[in-house]
């Protein structure tokens, strides 16, 4: 498995955040900020999907954009042509179907409703404020008539979709930024989804150290023990060594379903 830097830091302890705060002094100031945001927030909304909905709509207010991770245009845009890139380099194409969980702004999803047939592309979010925002781009982009679905949800059950429907369900920059039994849930339903001889793919922050987050915003987890999880569900699942070798921090897993009758 390729290395990446820092993968045993465990960014929550004191130690880490004073050598971090010693390297970058500039970024004390809006580390506090957020800080104090997030406490008020989590005082307000005791669990996960309402107090990272609220953390969106703080953010979104200020740039949608940066709300997504993307410090500026320029870089917006390239990690949505890396994600269209690698996807459409393993083999989507017009003619299937894809779930793009947690879509945001469209990021990346303008893209694969530009690439996919018309009514094919379907984006969920826990945050109605950055759906807001993905239907501006939708609009900027010229794509209403491709006629993609963008759905608010409360939780990855994924009850209100049909079975068997996706060849491609996608997850990019969500499971970093959700507890334990978020990702637990998404595995246990996604199988129900995925079309026979689909795959889900989604990105994590990858620790080899103790599993551990940061103002209950960014998650932590050791590869090792999200292939567990996925395998406790009935999934096949894969480290995808050959996204390590693109210029971005996550890393990421490829889940696939057993063949229908397979083991049985």
């Amino acid at each position: 498995m390729p290395k990446r830097t820092s993968l045993t830091a465990d960014r929550s302890s004191l130690t880490h955040r004073i050598r971090y705060a010693m390297r970058h002094p500039g970024r004390i100031g809006p580390y506090l900020r957020r800080s104090a945001r997030d406490l008020r927030l989590r005082l307000t909304h005791r669990d996960h999907v309402s107090y990272y909905r609220a953390v969106m709509a703080s953010d979104t207010s200020r740039d949608p954009k940066k709300a997504v991770g993307s410090r500026n245009e320029k870089r917006w845009l390239a990690l949505g042509q890396m994600q269209f890139d690698y996807l459409t380099g393993h083999g989507l194409e017009p003619g299937q179907r894809m779930l793009d969980i947690g879509c945001g702004n469209l990021r990346a999803g303008w893209r694969f409703i530009e690439h996919l047939d018309p009514g094919d592309y379907y984006g969920i979010d826990i945050s109605p404020d950055i759906l807001i925002a993905a239907k501006k781009v939708l609009s900027e982009r010229g794509l209403q008539h491709k006629l993609p679905h963008l759905t608010l949800t409360h939780d990855l059950t994924f009850d209100f979709l049909p079975e068997n429907h996706f060849d491609v369900v996608h997850a990019h920059s969500v499971f970093s930024h959700s507890p334990p039994q978020v990702i637990d849930e998404c595995l246990a339903h996604v199988e129900r989804v995925l079309a026979p001889g689909g795959f889900f793919d989604f990105t994590f922050d990858r620790t080899e150290g103790a599993e551990h987050h940061v103002l209950r915003e960014d998650f932590y987890y050791r590869t090792e023990n999200l292939i567990a999880l996925a395998e406790r569900h009935g999934l096949h699942a894969k480290f995808m060594d050959d996204w390590e070798e693109l210029p971005h921090g996550q890393s990421k897993i490829r889940v696939t379903a057993p063949e229908r009758g397979a083991g049985a």
